[in-house]
């Protein structure tokens, strides 16, 4: 029912910055970043959710990466900066209309998943 088609992934050297998009086909009430690196599992980055749009971090995301969305509520943004080789992974859209359970972003909360779109640093 909901559709999510992310862009702008790409390769880009350490210390550079990168504009993820994720394009909605309906509004929800959160949404969420996660990414998946090579032999690692799926980890949230960030979410945001509710009408006042309240962001949270990942610890090792936080000060370099900052999740936004439009007034309508259908076009998700992760502006991330100062990239590090370990930020390499795919990324994920995510979102869902219930609320936070507890303090986490976790994947089992969102049912409905975009693509992905891969993001590599190099140093």
């Amino acid at each position: 029912q909901v559709r999510l088609a992310e862009s702008g992934g790409g390769s880009v050297q350490a210390g550079g910055s990168l504009r993820l998009s994720c394009a909605a086909s309906r509004a929800t009430y959160r949404m969420a970043w996660f990414r998946q690196a090579p032999g690692k599992g799926r980890e949230g980055v960030a979410d945001i959710y509710g009408g006042n749009d309240v962001p949270r971090y990942a610890d090792s995301v936080k000060g370099r990466f900052t999740i936004s969305r439009n007034s309508a509520r259908k076009d998700l943004y992760l502006q991330m900066n100062s990239l590090k080789p370990e930020d390499t992974a795919m990324y994920y859209c995510a979102a869902t209309n219930m609320g936070p359970r507890d303090h986490s972003i976790s994947e089992v909360d969102f049912n409905y998943w975009g693509q992905g779109t891969q993001v590599t640093v190099s140093s």
